[in-house]
């Protein structure tokens, strides 16, 4: 439970920390919680340091549950394994490792200090990963992390003749709600041209518009405020890692969707799934080079149409 605690206090901090992923963490003496914390602003001390505070002496002989491995690293804040040792904690229970090359290696640290150290396994242990799932992604593979979404009908079609929507009002508002927790997003030329897209969030709580992106060789129609990028998409998802873009959701057709999997950029994909049938219309992909599993599968009801949620690269 003090785990999932921690995840709770992660959330928190969600939307502020930037370019940080979100940590939380909760100690506990014998059957007491004595401090929990999160990381609030990136700068500021880390949630480990911050529960320390919050427990004072009470932290000696505490477990530290926490959603990621303490950080070995000194940036703009000391190590938090230092803080953790240098307070009397005993034990520390990690949900993660944390992926990043230069902060790697807190619970060997810890352990070589003489505490108790575990790493969180299963379902738990995804969840800790899930939680940060853009910003591992960003840190490994120097690339956004992409979600692909699609809207199709039950016979895989992506539109349905005389209407200008395949899915309902909630599928439609879930969309704009993935747009505003997004760095940018992302369509195709064919997009472009056929619908001339704004790709803002509209209509739902926003703390800023993602960038807008158009793949392609443009050029872009008059007017348009997306931004043309030109390039390879690995010469492009590269840039745009650089520039700090964490999260990228890919909408669009079948070609621009055919081509990041195919380069095996394509990490979670969304698939709202309305229930009727077109009978004609583009199809979801174009043929693929080889099969692609989907892991972690599962469903969700919205309104009268079920979205299918699932991984082809997990975090």
């Amino acid at each position: 439970m003090s785990l999932e605690r921690a995840l709770e206090l992660a959330e928190r901090g969600r939307g502020t920390t930037h370019p940080n992923p979100i940590v939380g963490c909760v100690l506990v003496h014998g059957d007491k919680v004595v401090g929990e914390a999160w990381h609030e602003e990136a700068g500021d001390p880390h949630a480990e340091v911050l529960a320390l505070r919050q427990a004072g002496d009470r932290a000696r002989g505490a477990t530290a549950y926490v959603t990621m491995e303490p950080c070995v690293h000194h940036g703009r804040t000391p190590p938090c394994t230092d803080a953790l040792i240098g307070a009397g904690v005993v034990a520390v229970l990690a949900g993660c490792l944390d992926p990043h090359p230069d902060h790697a290696g807190g619970l060997e640290r810890l352990r070589e200090a003489g505490l108790q150290v575990a790493l969180e396994s299963g379902e738990l242990g995804f969840r800790c990963r899930a939680q940060n799932e853009a910003w591992r992604t960003w840190v490994v593979e120097r690339r956004p992390f992409v979600i692909l979404k699609a809207a199709v009908t039950l016979d895989g079609r992506m539109t349905v003749p005389g209407s200008r929507w395949v899915t309902g009002e909630a599928s439609r508002r879930r969309v704009h709600e993935l747009r505003a927790q997004v760095d940018a997003v992302a369509v195709g030329m064919g997009t472009v041209r056929a619908d001339d897209p704004q790709l803002t969030a509209r209509d739902v709580d926003v703390e800023r518009q993602p960038r807008r992106l158009a793949f392609g060789s443009g050029p872009l129609l008059d007017g348009s405020e997306l931004e043309l990028r030109t390039g390879t998409l690995e010469e492009e998802l590269r840039a745009l890692a650089d520039e700090d873009v964490q999260s990228l959701l890919l909408e669009g057709g079948a070609t621009i969707a055919g081509a990041f999997l195919r380069a095996g950029c394509v990490d979670k994909m969304l698939l709202f799934i309305a229930p009727k049938l077109a009978g004609s219309g583009p199809a979801l992909l174009p043929e693929l080079d080889a099969p692609l599993d989907v892991t972690r599968l599962r469903t969700e009801r919205l309104g009268e149409d079920v979205l299918l949620t699932g991984y082809v690269n997990e975090p």
